[in-house]
C-alpha cells in the first residue's frame, strides 16, 4: 500500500454485512508495477514499434496478399501488448483513485504508450491509401487476410475523414493532454467529492445509493447534498464539458465530419437512419412508457406529485431486505445455468479466480463495468456491491458482458471487440434471464409486482432515460458550437429534456438542474448513452425470439456472442429473424416494456 493511499484494513473491507466481497487479482496482468516482465513488455513494445514502421512505411502498396498479412498480424500483437499494460494500469488505478502514485503510474504508462506508438500512425492512413480493387484482390488471394476484412471495413469508413500524416501524428501526440487530461480531472474531481448526508460524510457512490431509500427524508436529504456539491464544483465541470466538446467540434471540423455524432456511429459501425429510427421511437414512446409508469408509481406511494427523489424510491411494500453477497452468485448462477450450463461455466472462474472486485472501498471508483483487458487474459469486472435488489441485477449485467468477452476473444485482438450498440447485447440478456427466474420463483403477487416494477424502472433508466441524454448531449454539442456555455446554460439544456422524458407528474427540485455534472459518459464517450436504449431494444426482441421457442436459439445466441467485432449487426442478427434497420423492430422492444406496465396496472383492479 503506497503511503498516499487512504487508509482502509482490506479485510475489513471484503467482509461485510453482505458477505465475503470478492477483490481482484490482477496478477495475470502483472504481478506490480514494478515487475521484469511489465518493464520486458515495455522495451519489447518501443523495438517493436519503431521495427514495425521501418519494415512498412511507405511500402504497404508494394506487398503482396502474405505480406499484408504479417503487417496485419504484427500490429495485432502490438495492439495486445500495449492493451495489456493499459489494462493493469487502469484497473489499479480505478481500485484506488484516490491514491496519486497509481495516478501517476497511469498517466505514464499512458504518456510513454502514447509516446511509443506514433511511429505506428502511419499504418491506419496508408492502409486507407491502398486501392479498393487491389485490396479485394489480395483478399481473395489470402483466406487467413480475408479474415479480418470486417477490421478493414471499419478502418476504410474513416478514409473520408482522415487528415495528413503530419496532422494525424500531431494529433496523436497531444491527446495525452487532451480529452485524456480532462478525463482525468473529472475522474479524480467527481471519486474526492464529499456529501454530508444527517451529519454522516459518503463518497458519491453511496450518496447516490440513498435515493432508493425507503425513508423519503433520507432520499430527500440526499438530493440537497448532491446538488450542494454539484453546485459547489459546477464551475469546475462545465470548463471540463466545454472543453471536450469544443475540442471534439475542432477535430470533426477539421475531419469534415458532418455531424458531432459521426464519429460514434462509425466507431458502433452502425448507421446513423437506424439511431435515428431509435431516438424517435423511444421518444414517441414516454407517453406510453415513462409518464404512464410515473403516474402509477405517484399512486402507489400516496403522492399526488413526485420529486426527483422519488423516481427511484422503492415501493411501498418491497422489503428493506439485504441480498448476502452468495445469495446474489447463486441468483445469477442459476439463472444462467437454467438458459444454458454453459452461460454458467463460462461465468463461474470470473467468482473463484478473482476476476471480480465486488466492494464499496475509500476511492474506489463509482459505478460498474466489465472491462475485457486483451483476449490473451480474462476480462474483471467490478461492482459497487451494497446488496440491493438492484445490484444483483448488475451483478448479473455486468457478468453478461465478461461471458460475452470470454467468447469472443477467440476473434483475437482486432476482431474480438464488439461496437457499443452490440456489446451491450449479452448484458442485458443477462439481466433479463435473471429477472424472469425471479419471476418465476415470485412466492404471491406483491412479490410479482415489485419484480415488474423493478423491471420497468430498470428498462426506464435503460431507455428512456438514456435517449434523453443522447438528446442532451446533441443539444449540448449543438450549443457549444456557437460560443461557450455558462453552467446555467448546460442546466438549462439538461432540464428541457427532463419533463419531457419522465411526464407531468414530477416536480424539479432546485439544484436538480446541475445532476448533469455526474454522470461519466458524457464526458469520456461522447454519445455512446443511446448504445444502452439500442442494446435493450435488441435484447428484447431477441428474447421475445427465445420466448416463441426458437429451438436453436442457445446456439444461435452464442454464435453471435462469438462473434465479437467480426460481424455486422445485419448478419448478427439475421439468424433470428431481426433487423434493426426495421423502424418497426424498435417498437416490438418497446412493446415488452408496455405490456409490463399493463400487467401493473391489471393488477391495480
Amino acid at each position: 500500500m503506497h503511503l498516499s493511499s487512504p487508509v482502509y484494513d482490506a479485510d475489513t473491507a471484503r467482509n461485510t454485512e453482505f458477505g465475503d466481497l470478492p477483490e481482484w487479482n490482477l496478477d495475470d496482468l502483472y504481478p506490480g508495477e514494478d515487475s521484469p516482465a511489465l518493464a520486458q513488455d515495455l522495451a519489447w513494445l518501443e523495438k517493436e514499434c519503431a521495427s514495425f514502421a521501418a519494415d512498412y512505411e511507405g511500402k504497404l502498396a508494394t506487398l503482396d496478399a502474405a505480406g499484408l498479412l504479417n503487417a496485419v498480424q504484427r500490429d495485432e500483437k502490438l495492439s495486445m501488448i500495449a492493451g495489456r499494460i493499459m489494462s493493469y494500469a487502469g484497473l489499479r488505478y480505478y481500485q484506488v483513485t484516490t491514491d496519486s502514485a497509481r495516478a501517476k503510474f497511469m498517466a505514464d504508462m499512458q504518456d510513454k504508450i502514447t509516446e511509443i506508438s506514433t511511429p505506428l500512425v502511419f499504418y491506419s492512413l496508408e492502409f486507407n491509401r491502398l486501392d479498393d480493387a487491389h485490396l479485394a484482390n489480395l483478399l481473395t488471394q489470402n483466406a487467413d487476410l480475408a479474415r479480418y476484412k470486417p477490421l478493414f471495413d471499419r478502418m476504410r469508413a474513416m478514409k473520408p475523414y482522415q487528415l495528413s500524416d503530419e496532422l494525424e501524428k500531431f494529433l496523436h501526440d497531444q491527446s495525452t493532454v487532451g480529452a485524456a487530461a480532462w478525463n482525468r480531472l473529472f475522474d479524480e474531481t467527481m471519486a474526492g467529492l464529499e456529501f454530508t448526508v444527517a451529519g454522516e460524510t459518503l463518497n458519491l457512490e453511496a450518496t447516490l445509493d440513498l435515493l432508493t431509500d425507503h425513508d423519503r427524508a433520507k432520499r430527500e436529504a440526499a438530493s440537497h447534498a448532491l446538488s450542494d456539491v454539484f453546485q459547489a464544483n459546477i464551475k469546475t465541470f462545465a470548463r471540463v464539458h466545454n472543453t471536450l466538446a469544443k475540442e471534439k467540434e475542432i477535430e470533426d471540423r477539421w475531419r469534415k465530419m458532418p455531424t458531432p455524432q459521426t464519429g460514434r456511429h462509425l466507431s458502433n459501425h452502425v448507421e446513423p437512419e437506424v439511431v435515428e429510427a431509435l431516438r424517435n421511437a423511444v421518444v414517441a414512446a414516454y407517453p406510453r412508457l415513462s409518464h404512464r409508469y410515473y403516474k402509477l408509481k405517484a399512486k402507489w406511494l400516496g403522492l399526488e406529485r413526485m420529486q426527483t427523489w422519488d423516481r427511484n424510491a422503492p415501493l411501498p411494500m418491497e422489503s428493506d431486505r439485504l441480498v448476502k453477497w452468495d445469495e446474489a452468485q447463486d441468483t445469477v448462477m442459476k439463472a444462467y445455468a437454467d438458459f444454458a450450463p454453459e452461460m454458467a461455466d463460462l461465468a463461474a472462474p470470473f467468482f473463484s479466480k478473482g476476476w471480480i472486485d465486488a466492494g464499496v472501498k475509500p476511492g474506489k471508483a463509482p459505478g460498474a463495468f466489465a472491462h475485457p483487458t486483451v483476449t490473451t487474459v480474462h476480462p474483471y469486472v467490478m461492482l459497487n456491491y451494497l446488496g440491493k435488489p438492484r445490484d444483483v441485477m448488475t451483478l448479473a449485467h455486468e457478468l453478461g458482458h465478461g461471458v460475452h468477452q470470454v467468447l469472443a476473444a477467440e476473434q483475437g485482438e482486432l476482431l474480438a471487440s464488439t461496437p457499443l450498440t452490440l456489446a451491450e447485447t449479452a448484458s442485458v440478456f443477462g439481466e433479463m434471464l435473471t429477472f424472469r427466474k425471479l419471476l418465476d420463483e415470485a412466492k404471491d403477487d406483491q412479490e410479482r409486482k415489485v419484480l415488474l416494477a423493478g423491471k420497468v424502472e430498470d428498462m426506464i433508466n435503460t431507455v428512456v432515460r438514456q435517449i434523453a441524454f443522447y438528446d442532451f448531449e446533441c443539444k449540448l454539442h449543438a450549443a457549444r458550437s456557437e460560443g461557450e456555455l455558462t453552467p446555467e446554460d448546460i442546466n438549462a439544456l439538461w432540464m428541457s429534456v427532463q419533463a419531457e422524458s419522465l411526464g407531468d407528474v414530477f416536480d424539479f427540485h432546485e439544484g436538480y438542474e446541475t445532476f448533469w455534472s455526474y454522470i461519466p459518459h458524457f464526458v469520456h464517450s461522447p454519445f455512446y448513452v443511446y448504445a444502452y436504449a439500442f442494446g435493450d431494444g435488441l435484447v428484447n426482441a431477441l428474447y421475445a425470439v427465445y420466448e416463441d421457442g426458437d429451438p436453436d436459439f442457445q446456439s444461435k445466441y452464442f454464435a453471435m456472442l462469438k462473434a465479437g467485432g467480426s460481424k455486422h449487426h445485419k448478419d448478427l442478427l439475421a439468424p433470428f429473424g431481426l433487423d434493426a434497420s426495421d423502424p418497426k423492430f424498435w417498437d416490438k422492444g418497446l412493446s415488452m416494456i408496455e405490456g409490463f406496465i399493463d400487467q401493473l396496472e391489471a393488477m391495480e383492479d
